[in-house]
């Protein structure tokens, strides 16, 4: 019984339709469906707002300059949860009787600190305490939630993914300071590690996916800090990225590879999707049979921005790649 599937989403779509929506994720993938996300609804379907409507005892709302954390749950909140609840809704609907893993998304701990601000208007990274009350309130908020998801839909076996687009400017001190003169220190590796491990631990009975589609993914601390897989966009590889990655397969760490664009685009045949990935795996000297037990093929990054029919499109392609992988691994 495997943790993942061959294929799925990775997890924004088009439209504002959410049983549309669950319909084409639990239709495109019958063995490892996502609960979709709809930022076509504005603030609190977007990223950040949703997931900080699941903060425990931490509120945002809206501000010119994006979201801000605030004493007392706004209409923000109220927003981000009721949509959030609408999806669960339809998801439910459509996985009646599922049984298998099931991907929910959300914001990862840095990214979170990257995007809120505080009361002066600071990203929440510049104060070690916000980050750490940031960090054990989305905890907490994801511990609920994939509780949620296992009442409503018995035989799910759910897997985490975080999403941390941020992660790399986070640990290089790249994250622009409210002027956008300057920027964030450079959090030290050992607390951005132990801070995502304390999230990870929340969801110790199943996998988390960790989800970038920035460049330079940072591999070997993901697997550190205990992340079952990682999710990136296969395209910004470059063979510096060789050995880690090559430890991580070696180690058990799925890898999600994004090999289908995320916008509209003519796409290629299934096979033509994946060559990237095999040519990969013979660089590396691993086992072709290793191949489908390894990767999960899912667009580049989330398809909020593409057509619907493109969107459709794509999941399909990514099903049909992950079978030429697994029926031609060499």
């Amino acid at each position: 019984m495997s943790d993942f599937g061959p294929a799925t989403g990775v997890g924004s779509l088009p439209g504002t339709d959410a049983r549309e929506a669950a319909k084409t994720a639990t239709g495109s993938f019958e063995d490892f469906p996502f609960l979709p996300e709809l930022p076509a609804r504005g603030p609190g379907a977007d990223m950040i707002g949703r997931t900080a409507g699941l903060l425990v005892e931490l509120y945002a709302r809206v501000e010119p300059s994006g979201w801000r954390l605030g004493d007392r749950p706004g209409r923000d909140t109220r927003r981000a949860r009721s949509w959030l609840g609408e999806d669960l809704d339809a998801l439910e609907e459509f996985t009646q009787e599922y049984a298998g893993p099931l991907k929910v998304q959300a914001v990862g701990p840095w990214t979170l600190a990257a995007a809120l601000e505080l009361r002066n208007g600071e990203s929440a990274l510049s104060d070690p305490g916000a980050c750490r009350d940031l960090a054990a309130s989305l905890a907490e908020g994801l511990r609920l939630h994939l509780a949620e998801v296992r009442r409503r839909i018995p035989g799910a076996r759910p897997v985490l993914q975080l999403d941390e687009p941020s992660l790399t400017a986070v640990l290089r001190g790249q994250v622009k300071t409210a002027s956008g003169y300057r920027t964030h220190r450079a959090v030290d590796r050992q607390v951005v590690e132990s801070t995502l491990r304390d999230v990870f631990g929340v969801h110790a009975d199943g996998p988390v996916v960790v989800h970038s589609c920035a460049p330079d993914v940072p591999f070997a601390l993901l697997r550190r800090a205990g992340a079952a897989a990682v999710s990136f966009d296969f395209s910004l590889l470059t063979e510096r990225d060789d050995d880690v990655i090559g430890e991580a397969v070696e180690a058990g760490t799925r890898l999600f590879a994004g090999v289908v664009p995320g916008t509209d685009t003519a796409l290629s045949d299934p096979a033509g999707s994946v060559m990237g990935v095999r040519t990969l795996w013979r660089r590396l000297g691993l086992r072709p049979g290793l191949l489908a037990e390894s990767v999960t093929v899912t667009p580049a990054c989330g398809l909020a921005g593409a057509s619907p029919a493109y969107a459709r499109e794509a999941l399909a392609h990514c099903v049909r790649a992950a079978r030429s992988l697994a029926d031609n691994p060499e």
